[in-house]
């Protein structure tokens, strides 16, 4: 009987084989076994590598950060269950009681909340600053600023930051500079090149790029900003799951195909819809009437990426009227999906600003962001034009 019982009890390993598996293998294992209390010291101390608690860090999460390390050009990352969890363990790995942090005006909705509303709840305050001017980014320093967080091309408005300006200040006044490189990629922008010492992803989007996985991706050049930021992922429990990496990296292996083919779609159609009636304005880097579309040449080496944003003559009447005449086209609050997603910032990203806060940014209730897929393109343009035509 005893027999039975162990022999119950045992974990067989995996059949040995000659061959091997083509993909990644997910592993959804919580916790790890070791031989013994030495070995897990040594695990714990660094003179052994080996897993421990999945909260910790697993196999899917080191697999995935490792290849977005490669892709930006560092080592030592780490993933995060979520964009908003990378922007909080570096707020909260970096920064302390008294600190003051300068942001970019155009951040993503939630990232603004967190620095005006949740950071000062730990005494941490924060000022925002237009980062398409060095100029006012370094005019917002004060004695007590340690930080500096900037979109390169902002969520939704797709303003591009003076990164090379700010780059250059954060050295001088020896400030750690933070970039989200969501909207960019390293396709785009390499930001570490560029003088970044945070670079910060929402995986989520353009990298998974299926809207199935829900992951973020932080990484830090110096080794004690690092540790600190991995420290605050795995005291809060910001690790995610394998499952979500797992799927994760497999949408990486079509990233590259994925990013180009949108990119060519949203500079066709932003050139389609600036000639519909209703439009206010068309807001694409790649466009000559953009207003920063000169510097934009310059720093994404005329890789204009795949949002485009614009701006209806009326409301939200007009809004609804749009949305409910594209039936065909996902109205939903996010971007990245490997088809073409249309978002309304008022109601979404951006639904907790005040409207005078919106509308400081240019944000109306006319204002779309269009995160442009993979689709035919005569697909897309007949599709909008359907839209419009109701307007």
């Amino acid at each position: 009987m005893t027999k039975d019982v162990s022999e119950l009890a045992r974990r067989p390993a995996f059949p040995e084989s000659v061959s091997r598996a083509v993909t990644t293998p997910l592993q959804p294992s919580v916790v790890y076994a070791s031989p013994d209390p030495d070995t897990l010291d040594a695990q714990y101390e660094g003179r052994a590598f080996g897993y421990t608690y999945s909260r910790e860090g697993h196999p899917n999460a080191s697999v995935l950060a490792s290849k977005i390390d490669a892709m930006e050009g560092v080592s030592g990352g780490w993933c995060t269950a979520s964009g908003m969890a990378a922007v909080t363990a570096t707020m909260l790995g970096l920064l302390r009681q008294g600190d003051h942090i300068i942001g970019g005006d155009q951040l993503y909705g939630r990232s603004l909340r967190m620095l005006t509303q949740d950071l000062p709840r730990y005494g941490i305050t924060a000022t925002l600053a237009d980062p398409t001017d060095a100029a006012a980014i370094e005019a917002a320093i004060t004695p007590a600023t340690k930080l500096i967080l900037v979109e390169v091309v902002s969520n939704p408005t797709l303003r591009v930051a003076d990164m090379e300006g700010i780059a250059a200040i954060a050295k001088k006044h020896g400030l750690i500079l933070v970039v989200d490189n969501t909207f960019t990629t390293p396709r785009a922008f390499k930001a570490f090149d560029h003088g970044a010492d945070v670079v910060i992803h929402s995986v989520t989007k353009l990298m998974a790029g299926h809207s199935d996985a829900m992951l973020g991706y932080v990484a830090a050049k110096d080794r004690d900003h690092a540790e600190a930021i991995s420290t605050t992922i795995i005291t809060l429990g910001l690790t995610p799951s394998p499952y979500d990496c797992w799927m994760a990296e497999r949408g990486l292996m079509s990233f590259n195909l994925r990013y180009d083919r949108a990119e060519e779609n949203a500079a066709a159609l932003a050139e389609h819809i600036a000639g519909l009636p209703g439009l206010d304005a068309v807001l694409y880097p790649g466009r000559a009437d953009h207003p920063d579309h000169n510097r934009a040449g310059d720093l994404l080496r005329g890789r204009f990426g795949n949002m485009v944003s614009f701006r209806l003559k009326g409301g939200r009447d007009q809004a609804n009227a749009l949305t409910r005449a594209m039936p065909e086209m996902n109205f939903a609050p996010t971007l990245g999906d490997i088809g073409t997603t249309v978002s309304h910032a008022a109601s979404s990203s951006h639904r907790g600003l005040t409207p005078e806060g919106r509308a400081a940014l240019g944000i109306t209730e006319g204002f779309f962001r269009v995160s442009v897929g993979v689709e035919e393109i005569e697909l897309l343009k007949a599709e909008f034009e359907r839209g419009f035509a109701v307007l």
